[in-house]
């Protein structure tokens, strides 16, 4: 389920940012680069989560790290100076225009990854299921 909602937002994101980028680039250019942003790194980790071992795992891992700081980031700025997003982002208001999901969604992504975690002990993998 997931994994879904993360194909679901990168449709979602790169389809948005595609058309703004090529309509309406001038009028907000920061914010339609950052939806792009988000739409690379919700497919990213898509790939990452849906990837079985340790380099999907570990690509999961940073694109689930930056989308929630950049989530964090972008909507602090966002309220802070709402100047520098004439038009909304993925991620301004804290995802509030998607249902705030782009906030809840890395914070999931990070639960599954560490409660599916393997710990290496005695030569062999034991699975943690926390």
């Amino acid at each position: 389920m997931l994994i879904a909602v993360y194909i679901l937002f990168a449709i979602a994101a790169t389809s948005r940012a595609g058309l703004q980028i090529a309509t309406k680039f001038d009028e907000a250019p920061v914010a339609y680069l950052l939806s792009a942003l988000a739409a690379l790194i919700y497919i990213v980790a898509a790939v990452g989560l849906a990837r079985a071992g340790h380099t999907g795992r570990r690509v999961a891992l940073a694109c689930c790290s930056v989308e929630l700081a950049g989530v964090v980031g972008v909507g602090v700025l966002s309220l802070v100076d709402a100047e520098l997003f004439p038009d909304e982002t993925v991620w301004s208001g804290f995802g509030s225009g998607y249902g705030y999901i782009p906030l809840v969604l890395p914070l999931l992504g990070l639960l599954w990854l560490w409660r599916t975690r393997t710990r290496t002990g005695s030569g062999t993998d034991a699975h943690v299921a926390a």
